[in-house]
C-alpha cells in the first residue's frame, strides 16, 4: 500500500480537535449524537468553583491522563509515586517543593515534573493554585494513605 493510500485510510488522532469541529460544522445534529465534545476550559472560572485545599478536581482527560486543578495551603505529606510522573504548573501564588536533598521554588507560569519514585513534599506558605497533569490512576498522596488522600475525585 502506498503512503498516500495509507494516509487516506487513516483517521485523525483522537486528540485532533479539528475532527470534532469539522463534523459539527458539517452536521450539527450528528455531532451532538456521539462525536467527542470539544470545549475550552476557563481556569479562573474552575478555580472559583471550589475553596478546599489539597482536594484536586478533574477538568479534563486525555490519553489516560487527568488534568487537575488544586488549591494548596500549608505543607503536604512526604510521599512518592511508584509508577507515575507528576507535573505541577503554578497558576497563581508561589509553591515550594521539598526534596530530601534540595528545595525547588515555583512562581506563576513555572512548572516542575517530578519523576516516579522521587520523594517530595509540596508546601504552600500562602494559597497556591496549581494545574496537575498525571495518569488517571495517580493517587494524590502516592505511597501514603491518610487524611489528605483524595480517593474519589470530583469532575468540574
Amino acid at each position: 500500500m502506498s503512503a498516500s493510500a495509507r494516509n487516506q485510510n487513516c483517521r485523525p488522532p483522537r486528540w485532533d480537535s479539528r475532527r470534532a469541529v469539522q463534523a459539527e460544522a458539517a452536521a450539527p445534529e450528528a455531532a451532538s449524537a456521539g462525536s467527542p465534545r470539544v470545549e475550552k476550559v476557563n481556569l479562573a472560572e474552575k478555580f472559583a468553583r471550589f475553596s478546599a485545599h489539597w482536594t484536586p478536581k478533574v477538568v479534563g482527560e486525555l490519553n489516560g491522563q487527568h488534568v487537575k486543578l488544586a488549591k494548596l495551603l500549608g505543607p503536604f505529606v512526604w510521599h512518592h509515586h511508584e509508577s507515575e510522573d507528576e507535573l505541577f504548573l503554578v497558576v497563581k501564588g508561589r509553591l515550594r517543593i521539598d526534596f530530601r536533598d534540595k528545595t525547588v521554588e515555583l512562581e506563576p507560569g513555572e512548572l516542575l515534573i517530578i519523576p516516579r519514585g522521587v520523594e517530595h513534599r509540596p508546601v504552600a506558605d500562602e494559597e497556591v493554585q496549581v494545574l496537575l497533569f498525571e495518569p488517571a490512576s495517580t493517587l494524590n498522596t502516592g505511597n501514603v494513605q491518610g487524611a489528605l488522600t483524595a480517593e474519589h475525585l470530583e469532575y468540574l
